[in-house]
């Protein structure tokens, strides 16, 4: 144990060290969860920075929230519904580590120190973004560089827009709202990405092995890669203007590959254990309370986001549908593949000198089927909130939600999501560096 703590203790040490004479580069400029990167999506493609030797940053973040809900259901559960209360939550918290090891080559590590589905550490992903191949040799390909960019890595794919302005565990800054939407297309995959800019447009396409567990043993069927790509307009029109319109879609690809693209998250959702019945495990067993995952196999899934923002007032859409099968069982399809559609509206308005109060709304609403001639069903969310940058890396945020499930034969009578509904306020503080 003593030798434990030694290591531990020089390896800080160095940390720290190295963090400090990493702030002489601009290369966590992107990734700083920070006022700065607000409304950011992809890494900006620009000059590329010189390089003078390895240089390591490290950052992190901070989150708790308040939470007040109180929930009900039309379901005839076999145990009732836990007690809700006031009180706070388990608090989350991330580790970042970015390190500039060549000319145009960047790596960024991040770890979930404490999330509501892992108490523990737990890595969550990492990259390397190459964006000049001078390391190979003095301007290799430097003219095809000066467009393109290079990603490879095990961590969250592009796919969509939504996933950046989504709380990732501990890292809430640049999201306006509590919660992410109801079907939250997250997941952390081994990928390779190639993206090209030109002109305010950017394209990108993608290959993934479909799976958030690596593993070389072979399943019940057969592995397959995903597929994904992307298109990008975005354009400051104006002074005042913003406009920026994108459009995702994702293939996946063999029986138990990916079935798990709105279930992926190991950060769990913010509203803690609402229609949670005493019988229900807690804790680390359900961390999606809130959230709807349709589970499809061989699924394709397509995202577009409108974007806009005019002086302090901001939109940003997401129209979303995800289509595939839901199988029988481990091995077997379905006659007839299923089909859901999601639309999330954000509208907000921020004031201030430096627009660091904002006001807002939100609606998300998710309805379809498991399958043809199955029953639908549909849950809708509503928000309102309110939020304060008290400096550009503390932020305090105040939520009311109400969220509703219909009284669908798709859930069964005797589940509590059967007619349910939560609502209440949400108070989070969020810390990002």
């Amino acid at each position: 144990m003593k030798t434990l703590w030694i290591k531990t203790a020089v390896l800080s040490t160095v940390l720290t060290s190295t963090a400090f004479y990493a702030q002489e580069t601009d290369m966590r400029d992107y990734l700083a969860p920070e006022k700065a990167t607000r409304n950011v999506f992809e890494d900006p493609k620009a000059e590329t920075p010189e390089y003078n030797g390895v240089k390591v940053s490290i950052g992190g973040d901070f989150a708790l929230q308040f939470q007040s809900l109180d929930h009900s259901t039309k379901g005839t559960t076999a145990a009732p519904l836990v007690t809700m209360g006031s009180d706070f939550n388990l608090p989350t918290a991330n580790l970042d580590i970015n390190a500039y090891l060549a000319k145009g080559v960047k790596m960024h590590l991040r770890t979930y120190l404490s999330a509501r589905h892992h108490n523990e550490a737990w890595v969550k992903g990492g990259y390397i973004q190459i964006d000049n191949l001078d390391f190979i040799s003095q301007g290799f390909l430097s003219g095809l560089m000066k467009n393109t960019r290079i990603k490879v890595g095990m961590d969250e794919l592009n796919y969509g827009d939504s996933h950046f302005r989504r709380t990732d565990n501990a890292e809430a800054i640049n999201n306006p709202f509590v919660e992410n939407n109801i079907m939250d297309s997250f997941t952390t995959q081994a990928f390779g990405e190639v993206y090209y800019y030109t002109n305010g447009f950017m394209g990108m396409v993608g290959l993934s092995n479909g799976k958030l567990n690596q593993s070389a043993v072979k399943g019940t069927s057969d592995n397959a890669p995903s597929i994904y790509a992307k298109l990008a307009y975005d354009k400051q029109i104006s002074e005042d203007l913003r406009f920026r319109l994108s459009g995702s879609i994702l293939k996946t690809n063999g029986l138990n590959t990916n079935g798990k693209l709105y279930g992926d998250d190991r950060g769990g959702s913010r509203y803690y254990y609402v229609l949670l019945t005493t019988a229900d495990a807690m804790g680390t067993s359900n961390p999606s309370t809130g959230r709807f995952n349709p589970g499809f196999q061989e699924m394709t899934a397509i995202q577009i986001n409108p974007f806009i923002k005019y002086q302090g007032l901001e939109f940003f859409g997401t129209y979303e549908h995800a289509s595939g099968n839901k199988l029988v069982n481990a091995t077997t399809k379905r006659s007839s593949d299923g089909a859901y559609n999601q639309i999330a509206a954000e509208l907000l308005y921020r004031f201030g000198g430096k627009e660091q109060f904002y006001v807002g709304t939100k609606y998300n609403t998710v309805s379809g089927k498991d399958y043809d001639g199955a029953a639908e069903r549909k849950i809708d969310r509503f928000n309102l909130a309110g939020g304060w940058l008290m400096t550009k890396n503390i932020m305090a945020k105040l939520e009311y939600v109400n969220q509703t499930y219909d009284k669908s034969a798709a859930w069964g009578t005797t589940s509590a999501l059967y007619g349910g509904k939560f609502n209440g306020v949400v108070f989070e503080a969020t810390i990002g560096f």
